[in-house]
């Protein structure tokens, strides 16, 4: 079994052979900003950039973990290897660990195939901005064919989780008005595929029709951009699932030969290269000793004694 203490090297080997206490571990170093990491990920650079990952969001309810437990389920039946991140942005006490989403996806947990982890920034510097992008390129290098991110609600941290994906799926459920909380949270913009979950109950052909509406009255994109399509589903009886798996093929397609995807991943590169720059800035800059401390120069703005923009002056200054 591994620790904290084990060579990058020897970890890095393990996960890469199969081993999920490997892979634990080395999630474990991204949550815990790790000293180790830098060692990591010099070693797992040259191996990643292979894997599809996913992002799946909606409001709570309806369904997100059924549909990641049913497209499990068909990307195993190819034969390929699945990761699964729960990610949890908004949970300072419990560290993200969802036990319910766990137990959701029970039927996978003795496929060596499968990892399944729930995340969250635990208070880290630069949050999931920081730690999912490490996670996402450690199950890439560790040969996942497709990594699934699951985000726990609608809102802007989950916008921001959704920039990570090459492909975005966004869940609404009939009766529950989330096609229209979709559009109030700027979710529409960033749906590659909307996906009506429970489409066998009352209402499912309304939110159908609500989504195509808004869709028309969207802004209009360029004659080659991506026209995100609306498939139903019944995830519990595994309706419809083959067809949304079609149309994340038929987006991966299409992103490879418009250069989409190069594009998409070069900005996250830039994206987390800026976080984890930010975040290292941050921590600096909390240290700083003497007249430039952060907290002395909190206490002169805080009692007018000092403008904001001066006091930031002398703590990059200093």
């Amino acid at each position: 079994m591994t620790d904290d203490r084990e060579p990058a090297a020897a970890l890095v080997s393990a996960a890469d052979g199969g081993d999920p206490r490997a892979l634990a571990r080395l999630i474990s170093l991204v949550e815990n900003g790790s000293p180790q990491l830098r060692g990591v990920m010099k070693l797992i650079a040259p191996r990643t950039g292979r894997a599809r990952v996913v992002g799946l969001t909606g409001a709570p309810g309806v369904g997100k973990s059924t549909i990641t437990g049913a497209l499990v389920r068909a990307y195993r039946g190819r034969e390929e290897r699945v990761g699964v991140l729960a990610v949890d942005p908004t949970s300072p006490f419990t560290g993200g660990a969802l036990l319910g989403d766990r137990v959701r996806m029970q039927e996978h947990a003795t496929d060596g195939g499968v990892f399944i982890r729930s995340m969250a920034s635990r208070g880290h510097l630069g949050g999931l901005s920081w730690a999912v992008p490490q996670a996402l390129r450690i199950l890439d290098a560790a040969g996942f064919d497709v990594v699934l991110i699951e985000t726990v609600g609608v809102g802007q941290a989950e916008v921001a989780i959704a920039s990570l994906a090459d492909s975005t799926l966004v869940i609404v459920a009939p009766g529950m008005g989330d096609s229209v909380q979709a559009a109030k949270a700027g979710i529409l913009e960033i749906a590659d595929i909307f996906v009506v979950n429970k489409s066998d109950r009352p209402g499912a052909q309304e939110t159908v029709r609500d989504l195509r509406t808004m869709l028309a009255m969207a802004p209009h994109r360029d004659e080659g951009a991506w026209k995100p399509p609306i498939v139903s589903t019944s995830a519990a009886s595994g309706e419809g699932i083959e067809d949304l798996v079609g149309r994340l093929d038929a987006h991966a397609e299409w992103l490879a030969a418009t250069g989409e995807r190069d594009r998409k991943r070069l900005a996250r590169a830039r994206d987390e290269i800026s976080a984890m720059a930010i975040a290292e800035l941050t921590q600096r800059l909390s240290v700083l000793p003497g007249e430039a401390n952060l907290e002395k120069l909190a206490g002169l703005v805080a009692s007018g004694k000092l403008d904001p923009y001066s006091a930031a002056d002398e703590l990059i200054n200093g």
